[in-house]
């Protein structure tokens, strides 16, 4: 029995959970801040990074910190039920009702549709997901090779295509830093960076990916929980660094493309140009390995993931129709629009991160706070309130002037940081405190 993963071991763990995390959200919004924060670049980096990167990684060590099998044997602190609606609802939003269909969408429209005459689009978009997620299928059937598919061959890569496009931005640069910041990244640039972050939907995918890293390193032949959990820590930081450094190249040359280009609806509009503006026809088709092979990677780990998980939650139906849900589905509504997805998509964000955030930190505070039901179910109970009030602040205006959309807005708005999104985050610290509180008082196995 093998006692811990060697360096290379390590860095290919590493690899496949950055393989996993980088797909759509990861190529287009940091590029889409880049545009809309101009001289304020650099501050809203910062924010886009600790939603970003740091979320993400704390996920993961939560993970491994509280030696949890993935998000739902996670949850069960709180109570089985919540259990069961959060992990449910968490797969569906990152795979067949919003990631997995933005990742066929991103694809074909910042890779194909250069090369597609606007009146055949929507043909050859329905036509390109039938092939985008019957590959994704047929590589996700056999998760014990994920690692191969994406540590080995995919990732690298993707990361050589994305290099040739990245060090021809920054050795001939559109532009530099001075552009005029946009919207709340004039005022609030850490905030709205942060509020990005939320779209790349990492923090909700290290949880997703938990079950993934875990029996991969399983895989390889560790098997002491402990180790596992280190192993697991460690492969994470790798992705993570990784995913760092290029949020950074990207948001800097969206930065510097306002020096050529009008800024876009969203990032992968951008990508397109720049691209096109550096390589001409061929970058056209460069960009569309880069962003192809980027969500295919992602597409395949989030159906492998489903599967997983959701057959160790029902046993009774099989993996092989979980991954075919999971791909099916979202062939069918990725073909709404990337734009569509995104507005569609942040509702119900704004509701699952806090949270997710919420028990990202406990489990990564397990070793001081302890893992009292007191303090998860609290915390939790408490969170939801605001969480709702988020998410219906984050619905489009004609719903949020109905009469209940009305009050609930009213009601968030008036909670601190509310018009930065962040409305749950007081009454969440103040949750924690009550339920660490309560389980020293009335849970005797807290100590």
């Amino acid at each position: 029995m093998k006692t811990k993963l060697s360096g290379r071991e390590l860095l290919i763990i590493g690899m496949m959970l950055f393989g996993l995390f980088f797909g759509a959200g990861n190529l287009i919004f940091p590029v889409f801040l880049g545009q809309q924060a101009g001289h304020h670049v650099w501050t809203a980096v910062i924010g886009l990074l600790l939603t970003g990167i740091g979320l993400p990684l704390l996920g993961v060590a939560g993970i491994g910190l509280t030696r949890s099998e993935g998000v739902f044997d996670l949850a069960t602190k709180v109570n089985r039920p919540f259990a069961y609606v959060f992990t449910i609802l968490l797969y569906l939003t990152i795979g067949p009702f919003f990631a997995l269909p933005r990742l066929a969408t991103t694809s074909f429209q910042i890779g194909l549709a250069p090369f597609t005459s606007q009146g055949a689009q929507p043909a050859v978009l329905a036509i390109f997901s039938v092939i985008f997620f019957f590959t994704a299928w047929w590589l996700a059937r056999n998760p014990g090779k994920l690692m191969v598919y994406v540590g080995k061959w995919l990732t690298p890569t993707f990361l050589i295509l994305l290099g040739i496009l990245l060090l021809a931005a920054f050795i001939k640069p559109m532009g530099g830093f001075a552009a005029a910041a946009r919207g709340t990244y004039i005022t609030e640039p850490i905030l709205s960076g942060f509020t990005e972050g939320y779209n790349t939907m990492d923090a909700l995918a290290s949880l997703a990916f938990g079950i993934v890293i875990i029996n991969s390193i399983r895989a390889l032949g560790v098997t002491e929980p402990g180790q596992i959990a280190r192993d697991v820590i460690k492969g994470g930081t790798i992705s993570i660094v990784l995913m760092g450094l290029i949020y950074t190249l990207l948001a800097l040359m969206g930065t510097m493309s306002v020096g050529q280009f009008s800024p876009a609806a969203n990032g992968g509009i951008t990508l397109a140009q720049v691209a096109a503006h550096y390589f001409g026809t061929f970058g056209n088709a460069l960009l569309a390995l880069i962003v192809i092979i980027a969500c295919l990677k992602t597409a395949i780990g989030l159906i492998s993931a489903f599967g997983d998980t959701l057959h160790e939650m029902f046993p009774r139906v099989p993996y092989a129709a979980l991954i075919a849900a999971a791909s099916i589905l979202p062939c069918l509504f990725a073909n709404v629009g990337l734009t569509k997805l995104i507005t569609y998509s942040t509702p119900v964000l704004m509701f699952l991160y806090p949270l997710a955030i919420v028990l990202i930190f406990l489990a990564v505070l397990s070793p001081i706070l302890g893992t009292s039901r007191w303090l998860f179910g609290t915390s939790t109970l408490i969170t939801l309130i605001p969480a709702i009030f988020s998410a219906v602040a984050a619905l489009p205006a004609n719903l949020q002037q109905t009469g209940w959309g009305h009050a609930i807005v009213s009601l968030n708005n008036r909670l601190p940081f509310a018009a930065a999104g962040f409305s749950w985050v007081v009454p969440a610290l103040l949750a924690i405190a009550l339920g660490w509180l309560l389980g020293r008082l009335f849970d005797k196995s807290v100590g």
